[in-house]
């Protein structure tokens, strides 16, 4: 099986599926941090939440990570697509620890580490599965037709 190479542009939307989800999630916990507790029997309460600049910036950067997602999805498998969102969880642990000043444990850190170490054997395959080619029943006609 050959490896597949990526383009510079295909390496930026993977980039991009691994930043924007944690930069992302991580502007949502800002925000709710700054909110009360909301929950599902006050709806206005959530729907206020998501005006509030935090939030707001959170949602479109976790849009931007869908849209990256979808993109990268469409020029490679799965199971090459999402291990790239685990390198997240390195990213997610950095800006909790250090710019929401969240504790962590050295069991959460070690479980980053072996996530993204994993990561790493897995992007060593192929991006894309090759598939054999499937034979058509036309294709079988035209070739009885040569004949």
């Amino acid at each position: 099986m050959s490896q597949h190479s990526l383009t510079p542009r295909q390496y930026l939307i993977l980039g991009l599926v691994a930043v924007s989800a944690p930069l992302g999630d991580s502007c949502l916990s800002r925000g709710m941090a700054a909110m009360p507790a909301i929950t599902l029997a006050h709806p206005a309460s959530l729907i206020a939440a998501v005006f509030t600049p935090w939030i707001a910036l959170g949602i479109a950067l976790l849009i931007g990570f869908f849209a990256s997602y979808l993109t990268a999805l469409s020029w490679a498998d799965l199971t090459f697509v999402l291990p790239a969102t685990a390198f997240g969880y390195g990213i997610i642990g950095l800006l909790a620890r250090f710019w929401l000043h969240e504790s962590i444990s050295l069991e959460r850190w070690a479980g980053i580490l072996f996530i993204m170490l994993g990561v790493g054997f897995v992007a060593q395959g192929p991006s894309l599965t090759q598939h054999p080619a499937v034979e058509t029943e036309e294709a079988r006609e035209q070739e009885v037709e040569t004949r």
